[in-house]
């Protein structure tokens, strides 16, 4: 495989990623998902949308692992736990929204945010209790 042809597979790859996390976007508002992979679908989407990642990119190599590995495998474990014609449905809308438009989605800022604030509140409290003052 040259490299010309692996890394045009790749952007291929990417772009068909990045339809999954906005199938899974309306997945996450349909009816017809259970609870659970709504719940899972909402955390990945917002991990994939957030700036903030887990392992910060500036660390070499490990820095991007969880953009590698995390992301691709909550997409994938949360495909499996949507109902397929669910899936089938958002993938089409999707495909027919697409374009060049750039929307900035407030609600989804401020959720993604709380999360972080909220899971650093949660560790701070950890460490609080783990070193006794």
């Amino acid at each position: 495989m040259t490299q010309a042809s692996w890394f045009d597979s790749l952007k291929q790859r990417a772009r068909q990623l990045k339809l999954e996390v906005r199938a899974l976007a309306l997945a996450y508002r349909d009816p017809r998902t259970p609870w659970y992979a709504k719940a899972f679908a909402g955390c990945v989407v917002a991990y994939a949308l957030s700036t903030i990642d887990l392992i910060p990119d500036f660390i070499p190599v490990l820095g991007y692992l969880d953009d590698i590995i995390l992301v691709p495998l909550g997409i994938a474990l949360s495909l499996k736990m949507i109902p397929a014609e669910v899936l089938a449905d958002c993938r089409a809308k999707v495909r027919q929204n697409a374009g060049p438009k750039k929307a900035v989605n407030w609600t989804a800022a401020v959720v993604i945010i709380a999360m972080w604030i909220f899971c650093l509140v949660l560790l701070a409290g950890f460490f609080a209790n783990l070193w006794p003052a």
